[in-house]
């Protein structure tokens, strides 16, 4: 497999992460943890009005990603994004994560994922060119 085909799977791939986390989890609501998260992080006043605007949020983001405008800043903004709210999460709210501290791990390795394909694959094709 061609390391420009690698890319583009990758990229599909977590555009399709926040989607479904944008869409599924918080706009229609199907995993209501999520809101449970953000009303005792942020209040439960606000809590399903806020779970719905981040996940409007995320669903931009997976366009962000699909557009490659400006995909290393991209990049740098969910490693910043990721990495800052599974970090709140694991102090703030580790008993309502799905699978507890363990959520850590696997922030880490999108984070490295995220890297990889943009900072090193995208280099590579770059450099191909």
């Amino acid at each position: 497999m061609t390391i420009r085909k690698i890319y583009k799977i990758l990229t599909f791939c977590i555009a399709t992460v926040w989607i479904v986390n944008g869409l599924f989890c918080k706009v229609l609501n199907l995993v209501p943890r999520h809101e449970q998260i953000v009303a005792r992080i942020l209040g439960n006043d606000h809590s399903r009005v806020l779970t719905f605007l981040i996940g409007l949020s995320e669903i931009a983001m997976a366009l962000w990603i699909l557009s490659r405008y400006k995909a290393r800043l991209n990049a740098i903004t969910q490693i910043a994004i990721v990495g800052i709210m599974n970090t709140l999460e694991f102090i703030l709210v580790t008993d309502l994560l799905l699978w507890g501290k363990l959520n850590s791990l696997f922030a880490i390795v999108f984070i490295l994922v995220v890297y990889f394909n943009e900072f090193y694959l995208n280099k590579k094709l770059i450099q191909q060119t």
